[in-house]
């Protein structure tokens, strides 16, 4: 399956440039089943990812551009009555029709309707009046959101944000990957040259082989120090759950397959270790007055707690 994720890291490049290591781990992602959060400024293409990915892996794809008055009902369905037959019919919604889900500024609705997500997301289905709807395989859910013009928006509570396994930031091109984006579109727009290189069925081939992935003993030891020691650091207030361990031993694994490897070593532990736990910590006060970011503390432990050895 390598020919294949490089295909798919090829594909996505025509549209977003000098990012194959945001790219890499949002395919981490999918490799490991899992969710991705977007968290940017505008206009850095985190919408662009999405559509590319959803193209280039044969996706279907649904977006809901999320406001204040969109209902839970939007997002999981919801049963109207039909005359004709004297019953209820279930009216499916956004996630019963996508493979791919891009809940776009997720940030800017209610807490209602983004709890609406929260089964689909951890079981893959949604009941509505007593009914359970299983979703599509695969399914995968890119979340965006920015905190620029903040009035209106409403926090991710931490029980949902727990739900993605990572979180992304895309950031700024480079000086030449600007130059690079303003010529290639002043005469095409790329996304029509971008071909579809992978099917669903590929994409449950590699979610199950890097689920296969060996990971011994020693590095799942360094996996619960780790999070045993973000329970017990002094900045941190709530730390990382046991969901998160199982996110980081999930990613782990999808790097290990990622980077063509049959087993886990500590440097795959370590590259993926802040971007699954950042958003899965709350800080102290006194990291809020040290200005610490939840980023520079875990980065601290990856520094602290012992690697096992891998000659």
């Amino acid at each position: 399956m390598h020919t294949i994720i490089e295909a798919i890291l090829t594909e996505v490049q025509k549209v977003i440039l000098g990012k194959r290591d945001v790219l890499e781990k949002v395919l981490m992602a999918i490799l490991a089943d899992g969710h991705v959060l977007l968290d940017d400024v505008p206009g850095v293409g985190k919408t662009t990812l999405a559509i590319a990915l959803s193209r280039a892996l044969g996706l279907s794809y649904q977006r809901v551009q999320f406001t204040p008055d969109v209902l839970p009902g939007d997002i999981v369905g919801f049963s109207m009555y039909d005359r004709n037959t004297g019953s209820f019919r279930y009216m499916p919604g956004a996630v019963n029709r996508a493979n791919l889900l891009l809940a776009d500024e997720i940030n800017r609705t209610s807490s209602k309707t983004q709890s609406a997500l929260l089964e689909a997301m951890e079981e893959r289905q949604v009941t509505v009046d007593g009914t359970v709807y299983p979703l599509q395989k695969p399914f995968l859910v890119i979340a965006t959101e920015n905190h620029v013009g903040a009035a209106g928006t409403q926090l991710l509570p931490h029980a949902q944000l727990d739900r993605f396994l990572v979180r992304l930031t895309i950031g700024y091109p480079s000086f030449e990957a600007q130059m690079d984006m303003i010529r290639d579109r002043a005469t095409a727009n790329p996304m029509e040259r971008l071909r579809q290189v992978a099917a669903c069925a590929d994409i449950l081939t590699m979610q199950r082989e890097a689920a296969a992935i060996t990971m011994n003993d020693e590095i799942l030891a360094y996996i619960t120090r780790l999070c045993i020691a973000s329970r017990a650091h002094p900045m941190v207030e709530l730390g990382i759950s046991p969901r998160g361990a199982l996110a980081v031993s999930r990613m782990a694994r999808a790097c290990a397959y990622l980077r063509g490897r049959d087993f886990v070593v500590p440097e795959d532990v370590r590259e993926v270790f802040t971007d699954v736990c950042a958003h899965r910590i709350l800080l102290s006060r006194k990291a809020a007055a040290a200005h610490l970011t939840a980023r520079a503390v875990l980065e601290q432990l990856l520094e602290e707690v012992n690697e096992p050895y891998h000659g």
